[in-house]
């Protein structure tokens, strides 16, 4: 499909192609090869050319998962292939096994962080995020309260930083590490806008800069226990500080079609405009039948609903480009974003 809509703002538009599944999508096997299709093409790269297709409106970047262990070749293939198509290419470090906030995982954690960290120094990625300041779903956790709460921020910024010096990220081509929180059920402590602050302020404190950010994902706010309002104004607090980060337009519970978010992410970007600091924009959704998750769809059916209304995965991505590239546009048109 030819480019048919502009883009007026120099913020730029992505994909998370998660929609691709994490099983069969995404996750390398067991000897760090990652999923490709009959014709040989690693899927994730097929599938940002497809969506680069049929989009209406030109699509600017991918940010990708960064599974430890992945093949060189593959992980060379993945990176140089998105890059062929003239994507921008941003990553999302996979931490799991290991618990961040308990200082008997400490080590494990700095590795798996540095892992992730080395990836983005050799191929010149400036923007890192990962969800590493909690262990995702883990088996009877329980939310850190009072002093417990204080100890887990202490204890994420001092592997996070250490993981910082021990890569010597601050002489590297990183610029930014967008510190993702997660629903309740998914977290367990680190669920809302104002927990995830609690830790990046700290961390920052403690590297003198303002390196970390938050990034603000629509569908995780959406699903905490703040409302839109309480939201709006922690991002304008947040912005103010200079630790807001990406935006991810993205669904509540179900993680699907835009339309079923119920208003969040055309509250919550036109709050991040409306700082001037928003500078990314990523659409996500998720496969409502991915085997990776079904510890979502036990948590919540909703994330197991099929909201394409019969288009294909793909077509609704694009849908979700389309729409939140009219959203930018407009923004731009109200004075809220620059042209």
């Amino acid at each position: 499909m030819a480019q048919e809509i502009s883009l007026k703002t120099n913020v730029e538009l992505g994909v998370v192609p998660t929609h691709v599944k994490f099983v069969g999508g995404l996750v390398p096997d067991d000897d760090g090869r990652l999923p490709r299709g009959e014709d040989g093409n690693l899927i994730v790269v097929s599938e940002m050319a497809h969506l680069r297709t049929i989009s209406p409106v030109k699509i600017q970047s991918a940010q990708i998962t960064a599974f430890p262990g992945v093949h060189e070749g593959d992980m060379d293939d993945m990176i140089n292939g998105l890059r062929a198509l003239e994507l921008e290419v941003h990553i999302i470090m996979m931490v799991g096994g290991a618990d961040p906030m308990n200082p008997d995982d400490e080590d494990a954690v700095v590795e798996v962080l540095k892992s992730g960290i080395e990836v983005a120094k050799k191929y010149g990625i400036t923007q890192i995020a990962s969800t590493s300041i909690e262990e995702w779903m883990k088996p009877g956790a329980t939310p850190k309260v009072g002093a417990d709460f204080d100890a887990a921020v202490a204890q994420d910024a001092k592997v996070h930083c250490r993981a910082y010096h021990e890569a010597d990220v601050a002489n590297s081509c990183i610029k930014n590490w967008h510190i993702e929180f997660l629903r309740g059920g998914e977290f367990q402590t680190f669920t809302d806008i104002q927990k995830c602050w609690e830790f990046v302020k700290a961390a920052n404190a403690d590297l003198g800069t303002k390196f970390f950010k938050i990034m603000v994902d629509a569908a995780h706010c959406g699903d905490s226990d703040l409302s839109i309002p309480e939201n709006e104004d922690l991002i304008a607090q947040i912005a103010e500080s200079g630790e807001m980060g990406m935006f991810h337009a993205s669904a509540k519970t179900t993680r699907g079609c835009l339309t079923t978010d119920d208003g969040w992410i055309g509250a919550l970007l036109a709050a991040a405009a409306k700082t001037g600091k928003l500078e990314y924009v990523f659409v996500e959704l998720f496969h409502h039948e991915d085997p990776a998750l079904q510890g979502l769809r036990d948590l919540d059916p909703g994330h197991g609903l099929d909201t394409t209304d019969g288009r294909t995965y793909s077509e609704a991505v694009a849908d979700g480009v389309t729409e939140v590239a009219h959203r930018l546009n407009n923004l731009v048109l109200r004075g809220y974003l620059k042209n």
